[in-house]
């Protein structure tokens, strides 16, 4: 959105937001005519825009929905259409250009969108009631799964089918999850989240097409495929997990192992050994998360459903996504200090 402007703009983030490569980002806005700086391509970033914009033909071929938003948002301002041809990722940015009428050709293929976006038309002023996040959603659909004779009924929560990568893997599973009054709201599918808990869920051998629909929710997905099946699951190209806020397919994996369960890695290919009815005994204390707040949450949950004593560091890193984190679970009965 500031690939335009004249002025000089430094864009500063949180600790979280700074540990992150933004150079994925930076280069394609770089081809529009944008002079943006940065130092080892991480946050602060500088960004002087220029007049003299020019539309670009990209590919994105990781599935970054943040790349592709980048361009979309980039081509508005722009004179032409912007071509991307974008790896199946998140849609929400094409779904409300297409409600907001927003010129914007999508035609897709198995692996790839190829998309059009024609810069430099009119646009209109709206209101938007934002839904629940399916992420900060996931927290409590594992929690209920993991818990005995549970169940929870998340109202009012955006169903986007290219962010309910975890549901789709957890219901391969056999998990009990059902979308009730499903409704669409301005170009997106929303619904209510009924879960209720499951004894034993079958192993998964998950397709890697769905990573990228679950990329924030994988590390939910190995703690209950960890704790609540019998037999192998297999996870391939997970690489991307430890380009977030932390190396998270690493220390997914050292958490793993930390409470008993067994894990084989290939490169970015992992196997895990199910080990379900697991009652933890002893002490255990998560630190040295870089203050990853899905790391923090995720111990939560362990923490509350497996049994132990635990001490978990950097509370405040939820902040960066859901600071009420720690009231919900209090309100459901958790027994926090």
């Amino acid at each position: 959105m500031l690939i335009k402007t004249d002025k000089k703009i430094k864009l500063i983030g949180d600790k979280s937001l700074s540990k992150r490569d933004f150079s994925r980002v930076v280069k394609p806005l770089r081809l529009f005519g944008a002079n943006i700086k940065s130092k080892n391509n991480c946050l602060p970033v500088k960004i002087q825009g220029t007049e003299f914009l020019r539309p670009i033909n990209y590919v994105e071929n990781i599935g970054s929905a943040q790349i592709k938003t980048a361009c979309c948002f980039a081509a508005l301002n722009t004179p032409g259409t912007t071509f991307i041809r974008a790896k199946k990722s998140r849609n929400h940015t094409e779904l409300l250009f297409k409600y907001l009428k927003i010129p914007i050709k999508v035609k897709s293929n198995k692996e790839f969108d190829l998309i059009e976006v024609k810069g430099l038309q009119q646009y209109n002023a709206f209101n938007y009631s934002i839904p629940g996040d399916i992420s900060s959603s996931a927290f409590f659909i594992v929690l209920t799964l993991l818990s005995k004779n549970s169940e929870i009924t998340i109202q009012n929560v955006n169903i986007n089918k290219s962010r309910i990568g975890l549901i789709i893997i957890l219901k391969i599973m056999s998990a009990k999850i059902t979308f009730k009054n499903k409704r669409i709201y301005k170009g997106e599918t929303t619904a209510d989240i009924f879960v209720k808990s499951s004894k034993i869920l079958k192993p998964i051998n998950c397709p890697s097409s769905l990573n990228s629909f679950a990329i924030d929710e994988l590390l939910l997905v190995f703690l209950v495929v960890g704790t609540k099946t019998k037999g192998i699951s297999t996870f391939k190209k997970l690489g991307e997990l430890n380009k977030k806020e932390s190396p998270r397919l690493n220390i997914a994996i050292k958490f793993l192992r930390m409470i008993g369960i067994k894990v084989l890695r290939n490169k970015d290919d992992i196997k895990i050994y199910g080990k379900p009815n697991l009652d933890l005994k002893r002490n255990f204390h998560v630190k040295n998360f870089l203050k990853d707040h899905r790391i923090f949450m995720m111990s939560c949950i362990a923490a509350l459903t497996l049994g132990g004593n635990w001490k978990i560091n950097d509370k405040d890193s939820i902040n960066t996504s859901f600071p009420k984190f720690l009231n919900v679970l209090k309100n459901l009965g958790a027994n926090i200090k």
